[in-house]
């Protein structure tokens, strides 16, 4: 599995999170036992650093947001972001772009036709406030 292949499921529970507040380990095991998804040692790193580090996470999208809230982002931007962000702040073997590039390309995906140059914009934010 590459590593674009890890952020989309690791994307998945993240929202699936946002909307079953079951615990994350039980998503996972549910999601397995369906036989929807295979899980890599880096999609679960994404998913458990995305969870154990949110707090700090949504205060840097809350941060860069412009008149709004994070209640008002949509649950699959949402999502998109906290992924991101998790990779540019706590995983140093990822580069900055990677992580900035491959939220786009999800919100491509999955977001509607506004949302992608939403979310490179919080991104770009994120990534100038650590320089």
């Amino acid at each position: 599995m590459i590593r674009s292949e890890a952020r989309e499921i690791a994307f998945a529970i993240i929202f699936e999170k946002s909307i079953n507040d079951e615990p994350v380990e039980a998503l996972i095991a549910m999601s397995e036992e369906c036989g929807e998804t295979k899980f890599n040692a880096f999609s679960i790193s994404l998913i458990k650093g995305v969870f154990d580090n949110i707090e700090s996470i949504d205060k840097d999208i809350e941060s860069n947001l412009k008149g709004w809230s994070v209640s008002r982002i949509s649950k699959t931007a949402l999502a998109i972001l906290r992924l991101a962000i998790y990779e540019i702040r706590f995983c140093d073997d990822t580069p900055d772009s990677v992580a900035a590039n491959e939220a786009v390309e999800l919100a491509k995906k999955y977001c509607n036709e506004d949302e992608p140059s939403f979310v490179n914009g919080i991104i770009g934010a994120v990534i100038k406030a650590k320089s």
